[in-house]
């Protein structure tokens, strides 16, 4: 699949996932159909190393519907971040089994999650509880983060989403993003051998290691998607309000005009925020290109290399996280009140948006911004940042 193929194909589904996006959001049941619409779409197998072209139909994708959008970004950032670890050859066989059956990837590697794998005489039993599982409930393949019992390394190991003794307790009910499937997942004695250990991190290395900080780069990629899946609700959010406003809303009686579309307010109500989100398109389509930049350096990624790329991409999550929230909660003045009936859908967008923007506190990444404009010291490296 081309780019272009792959952004044709993105529009496509999102057209599809436009139709009944209200009905299946209320629904809230597990996204079995809109993955299987991925699957026959190919947009699966679309090249996970080309993040410009995944990004940009994680976008498109979070335009119509964030949570299948979410689903997909992710799907697309456990298998560019599977190369990066130790068992090239289990990377790789995990992505031609997606691209020959058009398997769906998901991850728990929350840090603050307990998952512990025992060892045995030559396997691992994996258990646990995770939280915020995303995907996996409904997933071909986990990748599952866990602690080795003698406490010596950390290690991740691919399992089945079928493997016996992995359950998925129906706890996700959350204000938004409700079809992503974010529930929790609990592992029972998953039993895993060798062959299925993607990677292994020995406790004495850190970021002085080159691979550990080509590894770092991990964390950025999470917030990159996510940034690009703000900035889609926000695309989706005016695209619907501007379509409310243009088909239905009243002009307000003391504007003395016929149509609210004439209204100066609204005009520039939207404009305003047509405005900022050209400028977070923007920032967030130069937070890929950095992490593409950063990803190219391979083991010769530097810290201060490292440095930059995050405080690129943390400028454009905070842009797109205070814009998300702002625009999907201002189109209701611009809509009028009508606007607000359940059937109009459009507050599944700031309602998604919401769920998504506490996901991490914005806050400790304008904070870093404010640290390295103020002392020149980098963002430091974490599960988040």
């Amino acid at each position: 699949m081309t780019p272009a193929d792959a952004v044709a194909a993105a529009r496509a589904v999102a057209g599809r996932l436009h139709e009944d996006v209200v009905a299946r959001e209320r629904a809230n049941r597990p996204p079995r159909a809109e993955i299987q619409l991925l699957r026959g779409s190919g947009l699966l197998a679309a090249d996970p190393d080309d993040l410009e072209t995944t990004h940009l139909v994680t976008r498109i994708i979070a335009a119509s519907d964030a949570s299948i959008g979410h689903l997909l970004g992710y799907h697309y950032t456990h298998l560019w971040r599977a190369r990066l670890y130790d068992n090239a050859d289990l990377a790789r066989r995990l992505r031609q089994d997606v691209r020959a059956e058009g398997l769906f990837v998901a991850s728990v590697s929350n840090p603050r999650d307990t998952i512990v794998a025992t060892t045995t005489a030559d396997t691992f039993t994996v258990s646990g509880r995770g939280a915020f599982a995303t995907g996996c409930a409904i997933a071909d393949r986990i990748l599952v983060g866990a602690i080795r019992d003698d406490q010596e390394s950390r290690i991740v190991v691919v399992v089945p989403g079928d493997a016996d003794g992995l359950s998925h307790p129906p706890d996700w009910d959350n204000l938004g993003q409700r079809l992503t499937a974010s529930g929790s997942i609990v592992l029972r004695d998953v039993t895993a051998g060798p062959a299925d250990v993607l990677g292994t991190f020995p406790p004495g290395e850190d970021e002085t290691s080159p691979r550990w900080q080509q590894l770092s780069l991990v964390s950025l990629a999470f917030q990159t998607v996510l940034t690009q899946i703000l900035v889609g609700i926000t695309e989706g959010a005016l695209d619907e309000a501007a379509r409310y406003t243009r088909e239905q809303s009243r002009p307000w009686p003391a504007s003395g005009l016929a149509r609210a579309v004439d209204d100066p307010h609204v005009l520039a109500g939207y404009g305003e925020l047509a405005a900022s989100l050209h400028a977070a398109r923007l920032l967030a389509d130069d937070a890929t290109r950095a992490l593409v930049k950063a990803d190219r350096r391979g083991l010769d990624l530097t810290p201060a290399e490292r440095g930059r790329t995050a405080l690129t991409v943390s400028a454009a999550k905070v842009v797109a996280t205070r814009l998300a929230v702002e625009a999907t909660s201002r189109i209701f003045e611009l809509t009028g009140g009508r606007a607000t009936t359940r059937s109009s859908g459009l507050d599944r967008f700031w309602r998604d948006a919401r769920t998504l923007t506490v996901h991490d506190p914005v806050t400790y990444k304008a904070r870093e911004l404010g640290t390295h404009l103020l002392t020149g010291n980098p963002p430091p490296t974490t599960a988040y940042s």
